[in-house]
């Protein structure tokens, strides 16, 4: 996976990109510094992720107040229809 800027990822990408950056951690073939850069990308994919969860998040809370706020009117059918 190429290493695009982590603000122009799709959730799910940065959460594919976050699973095989741990795995190469776990596997321990890498060098030190190969290790620290990956180390830094995770931490700028899951600040990203956070805030896309964040996002979703506010979003459902408002799609929710306005579902409550909305009130539902009996249907009366017009004379003649």
């Amino acid at each position: 996976m190429s290493k695009k800027n982590a603000d122009s990822l799709q959730f799910e990408q940065s959460m594919q990109e976050l699973e095989q950056i741990v795995q190469q951690l776990e596997q321990g073939e890498l060098t030190l510094e190969q290790a620290l850069s990956q180390f830094e990308r995770g931490i700028a994919l899951v600040k990203h992720s956070q805030l896309q969860l964040q996002s979703a998040e506010q979003k459902v809370q408002i799609l929710l107040q306005q579902q409550q706020q909305e009130q539902l009117t009996a249907f009366t059918p017009q004379a003649g229809d």
